[in-house]
């Protein structure tokens, strides 16, 4: 050790890269050593504490421009320093582990993109016996309602909790699912549509959408989007859904009209 350390055997035990430690050096971080007679830099055992203060700041978070300052400062701006970097540290653990959180509720479809409250009424779905294919559709229209209505949102998930508590409402729901498959001329829907809307109306206050809200055509429009998706693949459900609608206007229900 009296003859000093080469670059790559400092590198080495300090446990770098030769290209890190040269790295350190342009940014003044290390000082380069003094070359010996044979021309090559060796590196003493004070290089080599340096050399180890700096990985040890940068792995845990400082930014290599404020290393230098930080190891040259007074032991008082030293540790505030170091209580900044720690705050910074907390702050990106915070981040990543919502970032965590996120990507786990992705793997889950849409659930990312909705509260726990209404991951909690798709559950229910399901275990009400519901077809996944219902049970997408309805995570969709969800989704759609918080981005695009969101005044109506809560309200939405208020009737859902309510109504599916009741096994007629249950079984008319799944009823107008079975009814994708049917002809949009055949009897059955206006049928359908009159029990769905009666029992609809047993929750009337459900119904009633918020005084505080967005009125004109754009409102319509978005309130449209939720309340019709998926129609477009479904002739007979958008009649059905056209009579419902029907009743319940004629009951007084406020539903905007696209």
């Amino acid at each position: 050790m009296a003859e000093g350390l080469t670059i790559g055997q400092a590198a080495a035990f300090v446990g770098i890269t030769v290209k890190t430690v040269r790295h350190y050096h342009r940014l003044g971080l290390v000082a380069e050593p003094e070359r010996d007679r044979s021309g090559y830099r060796r590196y003493g055992s004070a290089d080599l504490l340096r050399l180890v203060q700096v990985r040890a700041l940068a792995g845990a978070g400082v930014p290599l421009a404020e290393i230098g300052e930080l190891l040259d400062a007074e032991p008082e701006r030293f540790a505030t320093a170091l209580e900044d970097v720690h705050r910074r540290l907390t702050e990106q653990i915070e981040e990543l582990t919502t970032r965590r959180d996120t990507l786990h509720r992705l793997a889950h479809g849409d659930r990312a993109l909705l509260p726990d409250r209404a991951c909690a009424v798709l559950d229910r779905l399901v275990e009400l016996g519901f077809s996944p294919d219902y049970v997408t559709t309805q995570r969709e229209a969800l989704v759609l309602s918080r981005a695009l209505a969101p005044e109506v949102f809560q309200p939405f998930l208020d009737n859902l909790e309510h109504r599916l508590g009741d096994p007629e409402f249950v079984a008319l729901i799944k009823r107008g699912w079975e009814a994708r498959s049917w002809d949009p001329d055949d009897p059955r829907i206006e049928e359908l549509a009159s029990a769905m809307a009666t029992n609809l109306l047993t929750g009337r206050a459900l119904l009633t959408l918020p005084a505080k809200r967005p009125h004109g055509p754009d409102a319509a429009s978005r309130y449209g989007v939720v309340n019709h998706h998926r129609e477009d693949e479904a002739p007979s459900v958008a009649r059905l859904n056209g009579l419902i609608e029907g009743h319940l206007r004629a009951a007084g229900i406020d539903i905007p009209r696209q």
